[in-house]
């Protein structure tokens, strides 16, 4: 599997380069490796999103299980990893859109799905009307538009 650690004192559209909003997307992920770093000494890596079947599967399978929501966009990039007890799972999409999953593997009640989307992006057909997004400014993302969901079922990665 090629993975690569995201840098996020030089922000590069590596892997992303087919997104519209590409540098706004690289942002967001400098954004998120940036928070991992100072929060838990992790360096963030990615792979491409073909590569990961199984990290695709398990975003899926609760995206769909929860919410009813299966994105129309393309996975471009993966993170999984586990980090302070909780099992970590990223996705960015070529539309702009970031997923992330914070499943706390000892606390049910700790368990989230985040939606991030990329300055300059429309919030896909899939979240319209069904989210509210608050706003948040980054040096490396710009403003980012963010929302979430409590995961109130068990989905033990495979």
């Amino acid at each position: 599997m090629s993975q690569h650690t995201v840098d996020f004192t030089t922000i590069s559209t590596e892997g992303l380069e087919s997104s519209p909003v590409a540098a706004a997307l690289a942002g967001l992920r400098a954004n998120e490796a940036r928070y991992f770093m100072n929060k838990y000494g992790h360096a963030f890596t990615v792979s491409p999103a073909e590569e990961a079947p199984e990290t695709m599967d398990y975003v899926n399978r609760i995206l769909s299980s929860e919410r009813d929501i299966v994105f129309s966009a393309r996975p471009l990039e993966t993170s999984c990893f586990e980090v302070g007890g909780m099992a970590v799972t990223y996705v960015f999409y070529e539309d702009g859109l970031s997923i992330n999953i914070m499943y706390d593997l000892a606390d049910p009640k700790r368990r989230a799905v985040g939606l991030k989307l990329s300055e300059g992006m429309p919030v896909p057909a899939e979240l319209e009307g069904r989210f509210k997004f608050g706003h948040q400014k980054s040096r490396l993302a710009g403003v980012i538009r963010g929302s979430y969901f409590i995961i109130k079922g068990e989905y033990a990665q495979k």
